[in-house]
């Protein structure tokens, strides 16, 4: 399936338009060092291929063969990364239906114009954490790296791993002779052999880290149960095995118990974690863990709970509450020190609306600059690639995106990003004339 789903995605090339230039001078109004903090002001950044060359005070006379980029009434930022989303599939009220209906084909057309939606929203770097069709989303990172279509940067998980009946299972729901019982293929996981074999399928089948799905949530057609489905044996099989392969590994968790298996386990990231509490927060905090909230998600489905035009009913009756409680567990995890790491799980919501979780991470306490950080440099450190990106400065690659004004006054201005650089190439660009 995923040679397929390669040869679908290569017919999109026509579309794409962007050419890679040799040397480019941006001339920036202000420009935000996300490690130190520091706004600098009327700078110059030059860029060679796919690197940053230069960061210098005032505007730069250019050489002759140099582009120049006048964002003089902008804000350059580090290209924003998102460290959750699914760029497979988008909920609505059809959603569970689609596997029926939908072929590779249908999912691969529609992810790739997800992918340009997310870049063109500034953010050239995600984490996909589960495909609605198998392996999709390394076929759409690869046809992304070849330069067949247009989107971000992906370091997917391919598949999401569950227990039997648990979130992630593809046969929650269905009739008794359509469940059969899947296995390590289909990521579902019972016992510590059966972790080892499937974190291993997933390095065979290309995926670039590990995504559990350790508790029940809303997006499941099966029962709900938000507690723990994973036994601590079978989280320690996972982590140890995927270390010895190099892959990180994400867990969905949302109540205590399976957030403190998880973190115990030795886990990277904790997604969701809606329910934490501040004993919770301390242990993650001791293990360093990163706490990545997707406070957008678990706020667009609390407002469309009621609207049978968005959500499918079986979701729709278990997301009354979450929202609110995401808030205060985030402004609580934030007092406490947890390490918070931007990430919205778009997919539950449209593609594109990503930076709208800058303003719930705002509204949650979260200082603007610490909100930014979040999506740059610390992404960057939990994906283990800092070294390359997360902030402006020479040596780095050129991901850089700008706005019109100070998002630090006003964060919602990133939701209106007016210019995507991504590895050296421009995909957006409103100059002033």
């Amino acid at each position: 399936m995923s040679r397929t789903v390669s040869a679908l995605l290569i017919l999109l090339a026509m579309s794409v338009g962007p050419v890679q230039a040799g040397q480019t001078a941006i001339h920036a109004g202000r420009l935000i060092d996300v490690s130190s903090g520091v706004i600098m002001r009327n700078v110059s950044v030059v860029v060679d291929g796919n690197r940053i060359t230069t960061v210098t005070p005032g505007f730069v006379d250019p050489k002759d063969d140099q582009v120049v980029i006048d964002l003089r009434d902008h804000t350059l930022l580090p290209g924003l990364m998102d460290m959750h989303t699914h760029l497979s599939t988008v909920i609505s009220p059809d959603f569970f239906m689609e596997k029926f209906v939908m072929n590779s084909a249908d999912y691969a057309f529609r992810s790739a114009m997800y992918a340009e939606q997310t870049l063109l929203a500034g953010f050239t770097t995600v984490r996909d954490l589960g495909d609605q069709d198998h392996n999709l989303t390394m076929a759409l990172r690869d046809a992304i790296r070849k330069g067949y279509v247009k989107g971000p940067r992906i370091y997917t998980s391919g598949k999401g791993l569950a227990t039997t009946g648990g979130l992630a299972d593809p046969t929650n729901g269905l009739r008794r002779e359509f469940m059969g019982d899947p296995g390590f293929v289909e990521g579902v996981v019972n016992g510590p052999v059966s972790a080892r074999k499937t974190v291993r399928q997933r390095f065979k089948e290309g995926a670039d880290l590990i995504k559990l799905n350790v508790t029940g949530g809303a997006i499941n057609p099966g029962r709900s149960l938000l507690k723990a489905q994973w036994m601590q044996d079978e989280l320690d099989a996972i982590v140890e095995t995927a270390a010895a392969y190099d892959m990180r590994v994400a867990a969905h968790a949302h109540t205590v118990d399976g957030i403190e298996r998880s973190v115990r386990a030795g886990v990277h990231s904790i997604e969701h974690g809606t329910f934490m509490d501040e004993s919770t927060a301390a242990l993650m905090k001791e293990h360093g863990t990163a706490y990545v909230p997707t406070m957008t998600a678990m706020k667009w489905i609390t407002e469309q709970s009621h609207n049978d035009e968005t959500l499918p009913k079986e979701i729709r009756a278990k997301s009354e509450n979450l929202g609110t409680q995401i808030e205060r567990t985030v402004a609580m995890a934030y007092e406490e020190g947890v390490w918070i790491v931007f990430g919205t799980d778009a997919g539950v919501f449209p593609h594109g609306l990503n930076a709208g979780e800058f303003e719930h991470m705002v509204a949650a306490g979260i200082p603007p600059l610490a909100a930014v950080k979040s999506a740059t440099i610390e992404a960057a450190r939990l994906l283990g690639i800092d070294g390359e990106l997360g902030t402006i400065e020479a040596g780095k690659l050129a991901d850089i995106v700008a706005v019109r004004g100070d998002p630090l006054a006003d964060i919602g201005l990133l939701k209106n990003v007016t210019f995507v650089m991504k590895d050296g190439i421009v995909y957006k660009s409103e100059e002033p004339d």
